[in-house]
């Protein structure tokens, strides 16, 4: 039953994977023309907010694309924080259409953050553009280990690719995470979307991109790796 519905995500998110492209590419078009601000990237914390930062780190998935801002996951997140009775502030840090290289290169401002953990949620999108696996590895590598240095826990979550890219490649590249996880001894989400992916009810019209429902479960996946942390 398992594979079955794997199987069905994986046709689905073959058929739709151009357009996504698209989609996170105008993106990425929009957000490169906007302050930090308007990209939901504090300039700085409210210095009156001591609480621990939590930064949610990643691409589209993590901005919320076309979710309203209080039902994203980071904010869903946030809730489920504060109900659960833990003292941690969550910062959305997502930027549509963003590469694991285009998050590398902006480490230093989620560094200025001072977060106590990261969750990195990158490289859906080098993914969809069949970037070698190696790169997106060697990226996130670099992503974690220059978080670690500067004393954040990090949590690393997983992505997937259709399979039309080939089996090499997509085993390749599901696994690239799973290695990084092993290399610097992080927690990693098996796979971010597990239980959204290939559900039209828990995603919007691109496919892949969830809505406020599908977040939920979303939250839940993230939540099972980060709760022990807290």
């Amino acid at each position: 039953m398992k594979k079955l519905y794997l199987g069905n995500c994986f046709l689905t998110l073959l058929c739709l994977s151009a357009c996504i492209f698209i989609s996170c590419s105008c993106s990425k078009k929009t957000s490169e023309t906007t302050s930090e601000d308007e990209r939901g990237l504090p300039h700085s914390l409210d210095s009156r907010d001591n609480r621990p930062v939590i930064v949610a780190f990643g691409d589209s998935l993590t901005a919320g694309l076309r979710v309203d801002p209080d039902l994203n996951y980071p904010s869903q997140l946030q809730r489920k924080i504060d109900a659960g009775g833990y003292r941690y502030k969550v910062v959305n840090a997502g930027v549509s259409g963003e590469t694991s290289s285009q998050g590398l290169n902006r480490i230093r401002t989620i560094i200025d953050l001072r977060p106590s953990i990261v969750i990195v949620e990158l490289g859906a999108n080098d993914g969809l553009r069949g970037l070698p696996a190696e790169t997106t590895r060697r990226n996130l590598a670099a992503i974690v280990q220059g978080l670690q240095s500067a004393g954040a826990k990090v949590v690393l979550a997983g992505m997937r690719v259709p399979p039309n890219y080939g089996p090499q490649y997509t085993s390749t590249f599901r696994n690239t995470f799973k290695d990084v996880a092993k290399q610097y001894d992080v927690p990693l989400i098996p796979f971010f979307l597990e239980g959204v992916g290939g559900n039209a009810e828990l995603n919007q019209d691109d496919g892949i991109h969830p809505t406020a429902e599908g977040y939920k479960i979303v939250v839940e996946n993230v939540w099972a790796v980060l709760q022990p942390l807290l």
